[in-house]
């Protein structure tokens, strides 16, 4: 036999025996079409290869695939590869932490080896389910998936994207990473037309496609630091500075990292268990509101008027406290 028949034979040996836990040899030589002494054969292949094959004696024994230092390659019919597809396209856009990165990086290795057949079954499937989940933008699995494999492969990406308040335009990125908040996911990139690094939020792409041409890749910022900054601080009006009198862990429960950043570190008297928060607003009062119903003692740094706008909302908030006016129609 050749050596491509006899590979060809041991991978499918490696499928048979993850199947079912046991396989006695009459049983697996049956199935391949080959001898007991060619399977015993193949198994030595196997575990040459460092895949653990154990053989028990006797009536009842057989071949079994124990766990190694190693994941196998998994070999999955069509059925499998379809439901594990499937899955993990949904697993994308769900809450388990780190969950959704780890199902988009298999995913993106399953949909390049996936037959187009089995991708167009996978692909009707997801369009024809919907899930419920929490507040956020879906976003076109294909879409992260092409862009996974841009940050893998290290080529460059155009698409179209829609900025806040402006038409579309085209853009040509080398993608770095994407990064998720639980409601929104967002490419770090370097702009080639701006020769600088930019945030883009990926349910304002469209047409995204993954060009042949491959850059090199080169020193960055930190992809999850970047894109938190961007997102709670570039794209406002108005960038607060509070004070805050409370650990860091405490605040962090309170505010998402898309909302705002907490820094370590005691206020300027030396007073301890202080620390600081810093987000982006449009609107002092929402400024205010949010930050009063964190429930802690805060002190206004920056910017200045936002301590007017908080004078303002705590005489509003004074007169609404006071007694109300009698009620007339019980004085009736």
């Amino acid at each position: 036999m050749t050596v491509e028949g006899t590979t060809e034979r041991v991978l499918r040996l490696l499928a048979l025996l993850q199947e079912r836990p046991s396989w006695t040899a009459p049983e697996l030589a049956a199935r391949l079409g080959v001898t007991d002494r060619s399977v015993r054969r193949d198994v030595e292949r196997l575990r040459a290869l460092g895949y653990p094959v154990h053989a028990a004696p006797g009536v009842g024994g057989g071949y079994q695939l124990g766990a190694g230092t190693r994941l196998p390659p998994l070999l999955l019919d069509d059925d499998e590869a379809t439901a594990t597809a499937v899955s993990l396209r949904l697993a994308t856009g769900g809450t388990v932490a780190g969950a959704g990165e780890a199902a988009l990086r298999a995913l993106a290795k399953l949909d390049q080896v996936m037959p187009p057949r089995l991708r167009a079954e996978v692909r009707a499937v997801h369009g024809a389910t919907d899930t419920l989940v929490g507040p956020g933008v879906e976003i076109d699995s294909e879409v992260l998936v092409t862009l996974a494999r841009a940050c893998r492969d290290a080529v460059r990406v155009r698409f179209q994207y829609a900025s806040r308040g402006s038409h579309q335009r085209e853009r040509t990125v080398e993608p770095v990473r994407m990064v998720t908040t639980g409601r929104r996911w967002y490419l770090m990139a370097r702009d080639i037309d701006r020769d600088d690094w930019r945030t883009f939020r990926l349910d304002r792409m469209h047409d995204v496609v993954a060009t042949t041409w491959r850059f090199q890749p080169t020193e960055h910022p930190d992809p999850a630091a970047y894109v938190q900054r961007s997102v709670a601080e570039a794209p406002y009006r108005y960038l607060a500075r509070i004070r805050l009198h409370a650990s860091p862990d405490q605040v962090r429960q309170l505010v998402p990292p898309q909302v705002g950043r907490v820094e370590d570190g005691d206020d300027e008297d030396g007073r301890d268990g202080w620390c600081l928060l810093i987000f982006g607003a449009d609107d002092l009062d929402w400024i205010v509101m949010h930050v009063a119903l964190l429930g802690f003692e805060a002190e206004v740094l920056e910017p200045p008027e936002l301590r007017e706008a908080a004078a303002v909302v705590a005489r509003r908030l004074a007169a609404m406290a006071e007694t109300p006016p009698p009620d007339h129609r019980a004085a009736q």
